[in-house]
């Protein structure tokens, strides 16, 4: 006869579907929520099929409830065990196990219904077997079920373990997802914990050791006792004890299982299982508190690898610059040789030429007809130095190409313009450009635009070096990850140099009488087929990143020894021979001059500025009488009023810049003397600004000469042309400068910033003059300023009075030394003579100097 079974939920209980109705003490707590969700099954048999924690009551622990010849049964293998994981993503919110039973009433009379878990109970406990089934509460998370039944006293529960798997042994139950693995049993020796927390099976367990009861002591249960309890459940790969210096209380153990399915039926089977004083447990018992660990995968590789770092990171580096060696180079030497070779501009494709071939007379595509004119005229004048540059570009000669001539003297113009015409292949690098970026970021990118490289990483630079640092810092080893501003600048000139040699070769064909000829001995035997390379602006603030200069001129000693290219330098001053030299020391270089026009030059590159002008205004479109009246006058305007112009080019100098600005200034109607005085004056506004104004010292860390010496200048080149270069040099302002102390850097200086120009012969400094010719003027300008002279003076005045009282304060303090000596020794007296004499001296120059002070203090309070 079948007894009534009814499940426990929250403190109430109520039946089962079945023949017999609920009691009343079920019916108390019966709740419309908690309603019987699935039907008997036909064989009578009653079950409860919900997690004990699928209701919402308070007193829900999580642990089965056993009466007297009560056990709990663990049936594994019931489910898929990712099959929680897959309702959970589908139901994050509501969770997998309260969705089970409305899955499980939905597979219920369909075809799939063989896939209920409660059939293959049914049919793993055959009927011969006498028990009584009370309660099942599926796992899904562990893929199994806890079964609660009752049997009765004559028979244990060991028995009844026993007789179940046997049975399962002999006939094995498979389900669909698992055809290797039938169901397995396994009698609940402990205290199972249905929680529903996001914990899912792993093959390592963690056992931990703990008291019975609160404040007993629990002991650590050795591996092979562990082995003998868990080695029924499934093969066991490793067991792993505490630490022995580990203080992590309470003690455990860790037990690795080669199947999932095996430690998943220890951990549900010896959960809360106590270890008696006969099994090793010690004398109050041990109880086991089992939950799933993550295995710490072996990473030996990755150990290896963090752990030898001095191997390890040269090898990376060495990996990566292969890298970008491979895959970057190739694409840099295309941008490279696409810049210099300017194959893919738009100005030199066909469609482009013809174009502009059609529409030369609507759109001016090339420079002004005026200046071309005006060009015209200096280049006939410098035509030998032309021929004389094409010559040399002819020949095999391994040395450098140097234009020198001042700002402003076409130096670029006559290079670019006229010597290499009709040259192809021609790298153009900026020095001016490179020198003036901020950082070595903004060197490195420009540099790389300046010959075409690219794509350039210039902001990893930064990134990299604090990267380098701080492996340094940790392990001790420089990574090598960071470079250093030269080794970025070789890197990048050396493949503007592969990619110079390939297009010097790309003009070579099979068909070719000399294609036997190795590549070297063809460069060297056609040196027209090299491409040229112009430095622009070589030298320009040469105390500025010397590095760059260095770099690039020991790269251009390279090209043209190895007869890769020409190199061209263009500088504005002599002292380019200090960094070449370093580079060629047993070279003559092929050097030309570029000096100021010669007034009759000069004059004709005026008038043909100003007739190329005149002729583009006759060649406009007819209008009427009156308007061409009109513009004949104007021509005729513009001719005649060109008196005195001689004697303007006399004072405006040969300088090609200036001689175009004038005239400029004379095509827009201004009278030649109107122009040079305007010319003067912007020049000396611009000599005010930017060397008499006052912190224009050697204070601000960018100047070596100081305002006064700027002035000493000034004053004497607007009395003489030239100075005597060590006169200047031993004047008390050069010589005894307080903020410049150093006469020769000072004047050095000075010549970099072109107020003047020292003239050398036989190779020792000669002579001074002004940096321009129009500079002439403009001094003579400042100087017939009373109250600039007068300011300007006072403060040199000034200067001298304090260079003369700091050397009497040096003859006062010798003298009172050699005057505390206990006796005068042999000698004194001839230096006592000297110091007083120089200080006689000092003082009487001081009178002078503050006599000239008070003249000029009363021109400086009478005068505006």
């Amino acid at each position: 006869m079948l007894m009534p079974v009814t499940r426990q939920f929250g403190t109430g209980f109520r039946s089962l579907p079945g023949r017999r109705a609920p009691t009343a003490l079920s019916r108390a707590y019966f709740t419309p929520r908690l309603q019987p969700r699935w039907p008997s099954q036909a064989h009578g048999l009653r079950r409860a099929w919900e997690s004990t924690l699928a209701g919402d009551h308070h007193d829900k622990d999580g642990h089965i409830e056993l009466a007297p010849n009560e056990s709990v049964l663990w049936f594994d293998n019931l489910f898929p065990i990712n099959l929680s994981s897959l309702l959970l993503m589908r139901f994050p919110f509501r969770g997998a196990v309260n969705d089970l039973p409305v899955l499980m009433q939905r597979l219920e009379g369909t075809n799939i219904g063989f896939m209920d878990p409660r059939r293959l109970v049914k049919r793993a406990i055959s009927s011969d077997i006498p028990v009584q089934i009370t309660e099942i509460h599926p796992r899904l998370k562990d893929g199994g079920a806890f079964v609660k039944f009752t049997h009765s006293a004559d028979v244990t529960a060991k028995d009844i373990e026993n007789r179940i798997s046997k049975s399962l042994v002999e006939n094995p139950i498979k389900p669909f997802f698992s055809p290797f693995r039938g169901i397995q049993a396994g009698l609940v020796k402990g205290v199972p914990w249905l929680e529903d927390l996001r914990r899912f099976p792993k093959n390592r367990l963690r056992v931990e050791f703990v008291p019975k009861n609160p404040g007993e002591e629990a002991v650590e249960l050795s591996q092979e006792t562990l082995y003998s309890m868990f080695r029924r459940y499934g093969s066991i790969s490793e067991i792993t004890s505490q630490p022995w210096d580990s203080k992590a209380l309470p003690k455990f153990a860790y037990v690795d299982f080669g199947s999932l399915r095996d430690a998943v039926m220890a951990r549900n089977c010896l959960h809360g299982f106590v270890v008696t004083e006969e099994l090793g447990g010690g004398k109050l018992g041990t109880k086991f508190r089992i939950s799933y660990e993550t295995r710490a995968k072996p990473h030996k590789i990755w150990d290896w690898i963090t752990n030898h770092p001095r191997i390890v990171i040269p090898v990376l580096v060495a990996l990566l610059t292969g890298v970008t060696v491979v895959v970057f180079d190739p694409i840099r030497e295309f941008f490279v040789k696409s810049h210099v070779s300017r194959k893919y501009r738009l100005n030199n494709s066909k469609v482009y030429r013809w174009l502009r071939k059609q529409t030369t007379d609507i759109f001016a595509l090339k420079r002004g007809g005026d200046e071309q004119a005006g060009l015209n005229a200096v280049w006939s004048h410098r035509k030998d130095i032309i021929e004389q540059i094409q010559a040399w570009l002819m020949e095999t000669a391994e040395t450098f190409i140097v234009v020198q001539g001042p700002r402003g003297s076409g130096k670029k113009e006559l290079v670019l313009e006229q010597a290499l015409k009709d040259r192809q292949n021609i790298l153009i690098i900026d020095c001016k450009q490179i020198i003036e970026a901020k950082g070595e970021s903004a060197i490195i990118k420009k540099m790389a635009s300046e010959v075409g490289y690219r794509p350039i990483f210039s902001w990893a630079n930064n990134m990299s070096s604090m990267i380098d640092l701080a492996i340094q810092s940790t392990t001790g080893v420089k990574a090598g990850f960071s470079e250093t501003l030269e080794s970025q600048l070789q890197k990048i000139l050396n493949t503007a140099a592969t990619s110079l040699r390939a297009l010097g070769l790309e003009s070579r064909h099979k068909r070719d009488s000399d294609i036997t000829l190795p590549e070297d001995a063809y460069m060297e035997a056609h040196p027209e087929k090299r491409a040229v390379v112009v430095v622009d602006n070589f030298v320009y603030k040469s105390e500025d990143n010397a590095i760059v200069y260095e770099k690039i001129a020991d790269w251009a000693a390279a090209l043209v020894q190895s007869d890769v290219a020409h190199v061209v330098f263009l500088a504005n001053d002599s002292s380019y021979t200090k960094v070449l030299s370093k580079s060629l020391p047993d070279r003559v270089f092929r050097h030309v001059a570029l000096g100021d026009l010669s007034p009759d030059v000069a004059k004709w590159f005026i008038l043909g500025h100003v007739n190329a002008g005149t002729e583009n205004t006759e060649k406009e479109d007819s209008t009427s009488d009156d308007e061409a009246k009109g513009k004949e006058l104007v021509t005729t305007t513009k001719v005649s009023d060109l008196e005195g112009l001689d004697d303007c080019i006399g004072t405006l100098g040969g300088r090609l810049t200036d001689l175009e600005y004038l005239a400029r200034r004379i095509k827009v109607g201004q009278s030649p003397r109107e122009a040079v005085a305007e010319i003067t004056e912007q020049s000396a506004s611009e000599i005010l600004k930017m060397f008499l104004l006052p912190g224009r010292a050697t204070s601000d860390g960018e100047h070596k000469w100081s305002m006064e010496q700027a002035w000493y200048l000034v004053k004497l080149l607007s009395q003489k042309d030239n100075l005597r270069y060590n006169e200047v040099l031993l004047s008390d302002t050069f010589a005894s400068s307080l903020s410049a102390p150093d006469g020769e850097a000072a004047l050095e200086g000075l010549a970099n910033a072109e107020l003047i120009t020292v003239r050398s012969a036989a190779g020792r400094p000669r002579s001074i003059i002004a940096g321009k010719p129009v500079y002439q003027a403009a001094f003579r300008q400042l100087a017939a300023d009373k109250v600039l002279s007068a300011k300007m003076e006072l403060a040199r005045l000034k200067e001298l009075v304090k260079i003369e009282g700091a050397t009497i304060d040096k003859c006062e303090k010798e003298l009172a030394l050699l005057g505390s000596l206990p006796s005068q020794p042999w000698g004194t007296r001839d230096r006592i003579l000297y110091l007083g004499t120089k200080i006689d001296a000092s003082q009487g120059k001081i009178f002078g100097f503050e006599k000239e002070i008070g003249l000029l203090k009363k021109v400086l309070s009478s005068q505006y």
